[in-house]
This record gives structure tokens, C-alpha cells and sequence, in this order.
């Protein structure tokens, strides 16, 4: 199954699993047993798949053709290109392809002149106005490349100003900015590229990050720090005529291979293999030569030479467009496309399924704990009633002083209910102190003065330890009062369930360690790359770390407000159980005190009450069988992903 169908089948299974939840949220609904928790939680859930994006990101020198391997592996059923493609210098700035239907069909190209300021791209992309906007005109497909180039422009400038906007010039050939005759020096004319276009891939979640180059990525942290760690595949291209040049090597050894050669949908691409064809050698030789280049690559990328994809993206393209078989196969792309179909769809897909089972296993579970004690609850009405069946007026009088009694300890009870309640909020304002956003402003506030300040490397570096160290300890803190509301829970739900028997299971656990995973990210890296930065400092590495100081400080902003919401919810969900039993067993106490008044009164019969109780439990019983139908064809949606796509298939 290519790419394109296979990211088509996942689509679909994606619109299933939301199809089946917004069935499930509107039958609790109906059946009147959703509040305003679970309503949330699902609603919540919808959204995230509604946004699921599946990004891929292409990382190489200039000249390795990345363009055209883009357009050979997502569009080449378009029948033309939709990147520009060809020898030389073509994607200047990094460049998202994806799709929003609230905007038209359009390019948004943020000025290179916005990198003078502290700010990231993300930052950038809440102010249109900052941004050129450029029509795409779908109906015309000239026009359409003609403003597709747009991301190529360039501009010269003096040589002060091209580095302060971080591009090191040099005086010999081997430096990529050099100045000109005329005094300057071309430079990208854009820093960042958004190609909001209509196709079916990008319509269906796909984003694609075409990066140009070492330099566009040591000078934008955000690439670094959070566009290249998050995406679900990094395709590393190399061109099979120059093979690793020591700048692709700085950029797997600093971007990529260490901090992600072990992870799923990190791939080594070596393009341009249709250079070694040559009429006067046998295949079994062009193959073998072929094979010699990837084991090099291999080797000094430190890779089994498997993970290397040796291709020719412009053949494959042709190929494609032309449906010619024979040179599709010559140029090994669908060896490539079969392993980044195994590798990456099927780990999106883990990611999704495993979410999902989390919540909608946690909602289901409670509304299924909910309807048994519903259901216990009738069940002991009926049996009192039941006995009471040819019972004279003393024996009704003893039991409705027994349910009387019940119900009055129960409620005495509530006392200790209440009082946890009040220990539970205290706890929840601590771990918000610890956890919250006010805060982490401060550090990054006084963190921020510090390094503007800061006269001396070793400054710069202390600076940027505390304030890992001073996060790192707020997420510590964190921890604990976690684990110290889990503990204090855990031994309130046995209480109520040995007490009272209510149908409490254990309390929903939680943890920040993937928080704390992800500050260790980033602070590793800054210990790697900022090192040797400090120990050289000049006014424009200066402003460079400042710049790397804001996208740190603002990924870890992005982390803290994620799980700030993260325990915002599991905290609704940890006391959400006990509040829906301890007012399902009130209910039930007070509709079993009702009924054996109303027997005692003769207000109503005897049977007459039974039969209804009756018919109550088979509408109980309907709705768990209801719930359980629901649950098993949620399971089957969410099998593992290669039994899924084996069935897809």
C-alpha cells in the first residue's frame, strides 16, 4: 500500500474512532448520564483527534534535492510539481506545508529582518500582519509555480547586517554567504514559509518542514529545540554524488543522529543515485557501486547500512507522472515509501490509540461503575420490597427505621467526605503553586535580565543552569504533592468502599515524568551546543544565545501550561468517581426510604412498586449492555496498528 493510501486508510480509522466517541457522548446524553466532567473530557478528546497532525520533516544541505523528493513521495498523483525544483539553491527558508480551511489558498512568508529580534517564529505566527501574503491561484497552474518561487527570493546586503541576522560570511568558497564585488552578500529573503494548499494529504493532517540547510537550523532554535524533536519522521537526505560532506555530518551529529537516531521514523536518504547510471557498466555494477556509496554513508553516520535509502527522487517523480513501472523501480523510491509507511503511520497511530484508550477507557469504566451501583442499589430495593410481601405494618415500620438508620449514618459519614474535600483543595492550591505559570514568569523574567546584563560567558551559563535547575525543582515539587493526593485518595476510596460499599476501583494515576523527560531534552542540548558559544563571546553570540534562551523559555512555557491542563483533568477525574458515588448512594438511600414510607402509607401497592422497580432494572440492564456493546467496538478500533493496517490491506 503506498504512502498516500495508506495515510488515506489511517484518515479514515481517525474519522471512525471520532465518529464513535461523539456516538457514545450523545448516547450518555440521552440516557441522561454524561455531566459536565465527563462532557469535557470527550469533548476535549474530539478535538484533539479533529487536530491530529502527522508531521514529516525533510533535513539536508543545500542541492540534496529535498524539493524533489517531496514531490515525488506526496505529490506526484497532483501530476506536476508543487515545490520548485532544480539545480541549485531552491528553498531558501523553512518551509511548512499543511492545510487550514479558514484561510484561503495562499503563501505566508515571515521577512528575514524579523530574526534581529528575540522572538520565534511560533511567536510571529499570532500577528498576520507581520507576515507577506501571496495568492495561490488553483486554477492556474503557471501562476501557481510562479508564486510558489517566491520562496527562493533572496536579497543582498551588507556584510554587518547579514551576520547580525546569524549568517556567518566568510572570504573563501567553502563559505556558503561570501561577499560579492559589489560589497554584499545574498541572503534568504524570507525566514520562514507557510504553503496553506488544498491537497487531499495536507487536508487530511499531513505537515510537511522542508529546512534548508545548516544555517537556517543553527539559527533558529525553534527548529531545533521543538519543529525537529516533535516530528513524527526526519528524512536526513544526502546526495549520492558528493556523499556526507562534513556539513551534513555537523547536521546529523547535532540535530538528528544523536538526539534521535534510535527513534522511530528516522530515515537517511541518499538522492541523486540516477548520476551513477551509466550506459557502459552492467546493472550488477551500478548496483554494486551504488551499494559501496551507502555503506559509506553508512559507516560515517554510524548506521547499519539498511537505514541508509539509496534513491533517485527526480526518476521516481517522473515515473510517477509518466506511470512508467520499470523506471519507478530503477529509482528504488518505493523502497523508501514501504519503509516510511512501516515506520511512520503505524507510530502516529500508536500515539492516537493509546491517548484514546486512556480516556475513553477511564470515562467508560466510570459510567459502567456508575450503572452497577445503580443497579445494586434497585436490586436492594427489590429485596427489601420483596420481603415485605405479606408483612403486616410492624415489620414495614422496622425496615423503614432500618433504611432511616442507613441513611443517617451514611450521611453522618459525609462529615469525613467533606473534610477531604477541604484536605484535597488545599493540596490542589499547593501543587498550583508549584506548577503554576505566575511563577515560572518570574524565573523567566529575572533570567532574562540576568543574561541582557551578563558581561562574561560564565554569566550566560549560570543563568541558563538555574534556571533549569530552579524548573526542574518546581516540577519536583510538583511531583509530590501529586503523589501525596494519589495516596490520600487511594486510602479514601478503600474507606468508602469497605464503609458504605460504594464501587470506587483505585484512583487514576499521574505523572509529570514526561515533563521531566522533555526539560532534560532541553537542557542536555543546551549543555552541548551553548558550550562552546559562550566560551567564544561576541555581541551577535551573545544575541544567538539570548535568541536560544527565549525558544527554551518559551517551550517550557508551552510545557507547564500543557500540564497544567494535564492535572487540571486528572484531577476532575480523580475526585469525579467518589462525587458521582457518594450522590448515586444518597439517591438510592433516600428512594428506598421513599418507597417503604409510601408501602407504609398505603398511598401506593405493594406490587405496584415492584413491577415499576422492574421494569427500571431492565432498563438498567439494557443501558450496560448498551455500554458494553459500545466498549467492544471501541476495542476493535483500537487494536494494535499492525493488526489494524494488516486488515486495511
Amino acid at each position: 500500500m503506498s504512502i498516500a493510501k495508506q495515510f488515506t486508510a489511517y484518515t479514515k480509522w481517525r474519522g471512525d474512532l471520532s465518529s464513535a466517541i461523539g456516538q457514545f457522548k450523545l448516547w450518555l446524553a440521552d440516557n441522561e448520564l454524561s455531566d459536565a466532567q465527563i462532557d469535557l473530557r470527550l469533548t476535549q478528546l474530539l478535538d484533539r483527534l479533529r487536530e491530529d497532525r502527522l508531521n514529516v520533516a525533510f533535513v539536508a544541505e543545500f542541492s540534496r534535492g529535498k524539493s524533489e523528493l517531496i514531490n515525488a513521495i506526496f505529490f506526484a498523483e497532483y501530476g506536476s510539481r508543487m515545490l520548485p525544483s532544480s539545480a541549485g539553491r531552491t528553498t531558501m527558508c523553512p518551509t511548512e506545508l499543511l492545510y487550514d480551511e479558514s484561510k484561503p489558498p495562499c503563501i505566508e512568508l515571515l521577512p528575514i529582518q524579523t530574526r534581529a529580534s528575540n522572538s520565534g517564529v511560533t511567536e510571529y505566527k499570532r500577528f498576520a500582519d507581520e507576515w507577506t501574503f501571496i495568492s495561490l491561484n488553483m486554477e492556474v497552474p503557471d501562476a501557481m509555480q510562479d508564486a510558489l518561487r517566491h520562496v527562493s527570493e533572496t536579497i543582498r546586503v551588507a556584510p554587518d547586517e547579514a551576520g547580525r541576522l546569524g549568517f556567518e560570511v566568510g572570504g573563501d568558497d567553502l563559505d556558503l554567504y561570501r561577499v560579492g564585488e559589489d560589497g554584499l552578500v545574498e541572503i534568504p529573503r524570507w525566514r520562514h514559509a507557510l504553503i496553506n494548499f488544498p491537497h487531499p494529504l495536507l487536508k487530511q493532517g499531513l505537515v510537511i518542514l522542508d529546512t534548508p540547510g545548516l544555517n537556517a537550523i543553527g539559527a533558529e532554535p525553534e527548529l531545533t529545540l521543538s519543529l525537529l524533536p516533535n516530528a513524527h519522521a526526519v528524512l536526513f537526505v544526502l546526495a549520492a554524488d558528493t556523499g556526507v560532506t562534513q556539513s551534513d555530518l555537523t547536521i546529523w551529529k547535532a540535530h538528528i543522529g544523536d538526539g534521535g537516531a534510535h527513534k522511530r521514523g528516522r530515515m537517511v536518504v541518499m538522492n541523486k543515485i540516477d548520476g551513477q547510471w551509466d550506459d557502459l557498466k552492467t546493472p550488477a555494477e551500478i548496483d554494486a557501486e551504488i551499494q559501496r556509496q551507502a555503506a559509506s554513508c553508512a559507516e560515517i553516520l554510524n548506521l547499519p547500512p539498511a537505514q541508509v535509502y539509496p534513491v533517485s527522487a527526480q526518476k521516481g517523480l517522473v515515473a510517477k507522472i509518466n506511470s512508467d513501472p520499470e523506471l519507478l523501480v530503477r529509482s528504488r523510491l518505493p523502497q523508501l515509501e514501504a519503509a516510511l509507511t512501516d515506520e511512520l503511520i503505524p507510530a502516529k497511530q500508536d500515539i492516537v490509540r493509546d491517548n484514546t484508550a486512556s480516556e475513553f477507557g477511564d470515562v467508560s469504566l466510570r459510567m459502567h461503575g456508575l450503572l452497577e451501583s445503580r443497579l445494586a442499589g434497585l436490586r436492594e430495593q427489590l429485596t427489601e420490597l420483596t420481603e415485605l410481601r405479606g408483612k403486616n405494618k410492624g415489620v414495614v415500620e422496622y425496615m423503614m427505621g432500618k433504611v432511616r438508620a442507613e441513611k443517617e449514618e451514611f450521611e453522618s459519614g459525609l462529615q469525613r467526605y467533606y473534610a477531604v474535600r477541604s484536605v484535597f483543595s488545599t493540596l490542589t492550591n499547593n501543587l498550583f503553586g508549584h506548577l503554576g505559570l505566575d511563577g515560572l514568569r518570574q524565573l523567566t523574567g529575572k533570567t532574562r535580565e540576568t543574561m541582557l546584563e551578563a558581561t562574561f560567558s560564565k554569566t550566560l551559563a549560570d543563568s541558563m543552569s538555574a534556571f533549569f535547575a530552579q524548573t526542574r525543582d518546581s516540577l519536583t515539587r510538583s511531583t509530590r504533592e501529586i503523589n501525596e493526593i494519589l495516596a490520600m485518595m487511594d486510602a479514601v476510596y478503600k474507606k468508602f468502599a469497605v464503609e458504605h460499599g460504594l464501587r470506587l476501583g483505585s484512583p487514576t494515576t499521574f505523572s509529570l515524568l514526561r515533563y521531566e523527560k522533555e526539560l532534560n531534552r532541553l537542557e542536555n542540548w543546551c549543555n552541548e551546543h551553548l558550550g562552546s558559544m559562550v566560551s567564544l563571546l561576541t555581541t551577535d553570540k551573545k544575541h544567538l544565545m539570548q535568541k536560544f534562551f527565549e525558544e527554551v523559555a518559551m517551550q517550557v512555557r508551552r510545557f507547564f501550561e500543557k500540564a497544567n491542563k494535564d492535572v487540571e483533568t486528572w484531577l476532575r477525574a480523580i475526585m469525579a468517581p467518589m462525587e458521582t458515588q457518594v450522590r448515586e448512594h444518597q439517591i438510592q438511600l433516600k428512594r428506598r426510604l421513599e418507597s417503604i414510607k409510601r408501602i407504609h402509607q398505603a398511598t401506593d401497592t405493594l406490587e405496584d412498586r415492584i413491577a415499576e422497580l422492574v421494569l427500571v432494572e431492565k432498563h438498567l440492564l439494557q443501558q450496560i449492555q448498551e455500554l458494553e456493546a459500545t466498549t467492544s467496538g471501541m476495542r476493535l478500533l483500537l487494536l494494535p496498528a499492525a493488526a489494524t493496517w494488516q486488515q486495511a490491506a
